[in-house]
Order: structure tokens, then sequence, then C-alpha cells
């Protein structure tokens, strides 16, 4: 076996190499550089030329790939016939190959006939996901014991869904539709733009991108929560999701290059190495036994007979609403600084409810990645995870789904950039602390109050496009609130903190500690909340409220920090949401009086 999985990788490697230099032939239009077939200029060794070479060395790598797909299941057939599922493939290619190679002639008699580029391609990539089908059977790719089917049919439709995105990309080329839209990820300005002859095609094209995008990184997370995380599947996950990035970058290239040959040569290989992966991870998961061990299965989902109002009341406390409406409160305020004056009420709505679906997203994967340290915490244990109110992955699930809704409500209705910037924030909550440093770090909610400082942000580029000085300064102010809010809280309750082995500052340096900590940041907070008075050209109405209210601020901090009594940090806490409600009304009343005040 282990010389007939030698042959497999020799055939699939040698197959994808020549889908590969086939792009290049036709990024370089090398496809006459041999006018006779099948020497090249009646030679059997091509005149060193540009455009022979890569022609004449296209013909190699199609004699090559043939014979090894040939020998693949002549051997196969010959030796392996106990193996139905190597056999059956391997002998199956063979014809395919076959029929590819007469459709290139047809796609050459018909003058590049873009209907014809398109089914020659889908023949190809048909050979070689035949080919790495046999490849991954017979290379026997250890699962374990655990079978995920979901995560099978995710893989398959993901699978499916990029195959039929090469197509539609195929279909494109061959119209020479690449540069129909001479910017990029919008389309003459436009995420939805004016359709009509290649514009309609090369418009599905990114639209089944997005679907494919979505669908690749879901199956990127998905596959952490496959029991046991199967190393072969959570590798080739990962790299499925980093071919896919590239691609995107390397499709823009194409836009921003003008279809320069590197970049249209570079679209098609890794095409073609991105259909191969996914095909390898469809296969290798539905490879994986659906019998589990008693002790090994999934978390089981909640039993029935809750009522819809109970369900829905559940999936809405995973969204955590009183830190939504805390965080659109910086939102409304920085669009109306940037408009300086009311935008349209329009424009508000909609990056209230995108911006609304962002931090819900955020939330929702918050809980479901928390779940064992909030079954442990006093404060936490009733959330809807710990509590069995809602299972596991339909939380994971439910906070992937506002994500994207959020992303393509953002950059639809309002604009790309403020969508953009609601998604980074999405993934440095996740990512970034909650992934990485609330569990291993002190420093885990000062570095992590960048996403909660965000929305500001959003709030101004959903206006101006851009972010500019006086929107950095707001995201500095709620950024340097936060660790003076939260530590006042984890104050409260040290012991959960402790308990759950989360490294707050409190459990780690002491309360002592945490009280001068809280009076510098105060002091700080007091001083960057006055940056914004000549930064953003603000008025006496702000400065006042600046003044007024962060001397509250520091000296709520200052007693807390000499008196040491428990009830002074919970009333911190509470001050510290009215002092950023307050303070960011004021930036707004500021903005919207008339230029003398």
């Amino acid at each position: 076996m282990s010389r007939f999985r030698t042959l497999a990788w020799s055939s699939s490697l040698a197959t994808l190499a020549l889908i590969a230099w086939g792009g290049l032939v036709r990024a370089t239009n090398s496809g006459d550089g041999c006018p006779d077939w099948p020497r090249c200029f009646g030679r059997w060794i091509p005149p060193l030329r540009y455009h022979a070479l890569i022609e004449y060395t296209h013909r190699s790598l199609v004699v090559v790939s043939t014979a090894l797909v040939l020998v693949q299941a002549i051997v196969a057939f010959r030796r392996l016939r106990g193996h139905p599922r190597i056999v059956w493939p391997s002998v199956a290619a063979a014809p395919l190959i076959l029929v590819q190679a007469v459709l290139g002639g047809i796609v050459v008699n018909t003058g590049l006939d873009p209907a014809w580029v398109t089914v020659h391609f889908a023949v190809a990539m048909l050979v070689l996901a035949v080919l790495v089908y046999v490849l991954v059977v017979a290379s026997g790719v250890e699962l374990p014991t655990v079978g995920d089917r979901g995560f099978a049919r995710l893989a398959l439709w993901t699978a499916l869904a990029t195959y039929v995105l090469l197509l539609v990309g195929t279909y494109v080329r061959a119209r020479d539709a690449g540069v129909v839209f001479q910017d990029w990820p919008l389309m003459n300005g436009r995420l939805v733009p004016t359709l009509g002859g290649a514009a309609t095609v090369m418009f599905l094209h990114r639209v089944v991108a997005a679907v494919v995008t979505l669908l690749v990184v879901w199956t990127a997370i998905r596959v952490r929560t496959v029991p046991e995380r199967p190393p072969a599947l959570v590798r080739l996950a990962t790299l499925l999701l980093l071919l896919y990035l590239g691609q995107v970058l390397v499709g823009a290239a194409n836009v921003w290059t003008g279809l320069r040959s590197w970049a249209r040569a570079s679209h098609v290989a890794l095409a073609a190495l991105i259909w191969a992966v996914a095909v390898a991870l469809a296969v290798a998961s539905r490879r994986a036994p659906a019998a589990a061990p008693a002790g090994d299965r999934p978390e089981k989902r909640p039993v029935g007979g809750r009522s819809l109002r109970e369900t829905t009341a559940a999936y809405v406390a995973l969204t955590k609403p009183r830190i939504i409406e805390l965080l659109l409160v910086t939102t409304v305020p920085a669009m109306v600084l940037a408009a300086r004056g009311m935008p349209s009420p329009a424009l508000v709505l909609s990056t209230l409810v995108g911006g609304a679906l962002a931090a819900a997203s955020a939330n929702a994967v918050n809980c479901y990645l928390d779940r064992d340290i909030d079954e442990v915490m006093r404060r936490t244990r009733k959330r809807p995870l710990p509590a069995h109110r809602v299972a596991p992955l339909d939380a994971l699930r439910f906070g992937y789904a506002l994500g994207a809704t959020s992303f393509f409500l953002l950059a639809i209705t309002v604009n790309l950039l403020a969508a953009a910037l609601a998604l980074a924030a999405i993934a440095f909550y996740v990512f970034v602390y909650t992934l990485w440093l609330k569990r291993t770090s002190v420093q885990n909610i000062v570095i992590g109050g960048a996403a909660g400082a965000a929305p500001a942000l959003v709030g101004w580029a959903a206006v101006r496009g851009s972010v500019g000085a006086p929107a950095w300064v707001l995201f500095a102010i709620v950024f340097v609130w936060t660790p003076p809010h939260f530590w006042a809280l984890s104050m409260r309750y040290r012991s959960d903190y402790a308990a759950a082995g989360v490294p707050m500052l409190p459990v780690v340096r002491g309360e002592e500690e945490t009280r001068r900590q809280i009076l510098l940041y105060s002091l700080a907070l007091f001083a960057t909340s006055l940056v914004l008075f000549p930064v953003g050209h603000m008025g006496p109405v702000y400065l006042a409220a600046a003044i007024v209210l962060g001397g509250m601020f520091v000296h709520r901090a200052l007693r807390l920090w000499r008196e040491r009594t428990p009830d002074l940090a919970v009333g911190l806490y509470r001050f510290s949401i009215v002092y950023l409600a307050a303070l960011f009304a004021a930036v707004a009343a500021d903005a919207v009086l008339p230029p003398g005040r």
C-alpha cells in the first residue's frame, strides 16, 4: 500500500501542477506558443522562446499527469481489489482525464468559448477531486473514535460551494470580465452595482465568494468543536482558511494590477489548491465513525419542553443586552460629533442595529467559550449555557450568524469601513481577550477594553467614511474608562474569579493594588477626556461636563483608595456607567449647538 500511496501522491500533485500551469498559459497568452502539435516548431525540444517554453511545459505536464493517472488505475485494479473505495475512483479517473484532453481540443477549436472553457475546467477539478479522494482514503488518515456528522455535512457543503465558486470564477476569466470593476472590494464604488452583461457575472462571482467565505470561516471554527479535536481535520480546516484568505488577497491584486500575469496565474493555482484541500477535508471528516464511547460523547442538547418565549429569552440573554446598551451609548454621540449635527435617522438606525448585532455576536461567542468559567462563578452560573437552556454548539452558531449578519448589514447600508471595524472588534474580543488574555494575563481587561471602545470608531466611520483624530480620542476615553469600571466590579466578585482561575487584578495583586490602579486610571481618564476639547473643537458644554464628571470620578476613586470600604467599589462601578453615558451625551449636545453657542 505504501507504494500505491506514493503513486497517488504523484498523480495528485502532477494534476495539481498541470492545472496551475494551465492558468499560467492562459494568463500569459501562451496557448499559441507552439503552432504545431505534438512537436513545437517541428522539434521535440522547443526553441528557447518565452511562450514556446510555457506552452510546451504544459504539454509535457499533460503527458506526465495522464500517464500517472492511467498507471494508478491499472495498479489499483490489479493489486487492490479488496479496497473498492480505492479501486473504482482510481479507475474512474482514467476516462475522466481522457475526456479532459478531448475537451482541451474543443476549447481550442471553438476559439476559447467561455462555456467550453468552464466545462473544461470543471472536468479538471473533478479529476483532481477523484485523485484527492483516493489519496486520503489510501493514506489512512488517523481519526478519533468520536464522529461528528454535522461537521461532515458542513465540510461537504463547503467543498460543493467552493466548486461552484471555481466554475463562476472560470467563466469570469473566460469572458475577460475580471476588471469590469476597477475597484475592490467595491464595484464602481458600490456593493451592489448596476447589473448587466459582464457586470452581472462578476457580481455573482463576488456574492458566491462571500458565501464561501462564511462557510470556510465557520468550518475553521466548527472543527474545533468536534470531539477530541482531530489533528488531521484541524490542520486541513486551518490550511483551507489560510489559503482562502490568501486567495482573497490575490483576487484583489488581479483588480489592483489590471490582471497582471502573475496575479492571474496565482489565482488559478490557489483555486486548485483550495479545492484539493476542501475535498480532502470533506473526505476525511466523513471517515470518522459515528459511534462514541459513553464518556466521550458531546455535550447534550437541552431537553425539550421550553416555550418559544423561554427559548427566545435564553438566546437574548446570550447577547448580554445590558452590555450592548452601554456600547451603543458611545456610538450615536460619535456620529453626531462627526456630522456636527444629527445624521440621517436611517443612517443612525442602520449603524445602531449593525453595531448591536456585532456586540451580540461577540457576547454570544464569549458565552460559548467561557461556559466552564460561568458555571463556577455565582454571578454568571444562571446564564443560558451553564443553566443548560441553550446547547453550546447552538450558541456558537447563533453568535457566528449574528456576526455575519452585522458585517453585511453595515457594509450594505452604512459603509465597508464601519463593517470592517465592527468585525475587527468581534475578532479582538473573541480571540485576543477571551481566548488569549482573560485566562492568562492580569492585563486582560486593560488590553481587552479596545473591543468595547470600537463602537466610537464605528459611529464616526459611519458618517465620515474614515477615522479622524476626534474618533481616536473617543476611543481612548472608553479604553481608559474600562479598567476602573471593571476592576471595581471585580473587587465585589473577587472570590468568584479566584475560584474560576481568572487572573483579575484583585486576585493576583490584591485589593490594595487594585484601588491604587483604579485611582491612577481615573486620573488618566480625566486627562484623556480633556484632550477631546482641543482635538474635537468642543465647546463649553462638553468642557464643563468633562470637568465635573471627571472630578466626581476621581473623587470616588480617591475615597475608595483611602477608606477601603467594599461598598465604595460597587458605588464606583455604578457611577462609572452614569459617567460614560453623561459624558457622551455632553459630546452629542455640544456638537449640535450652533457655532456661536
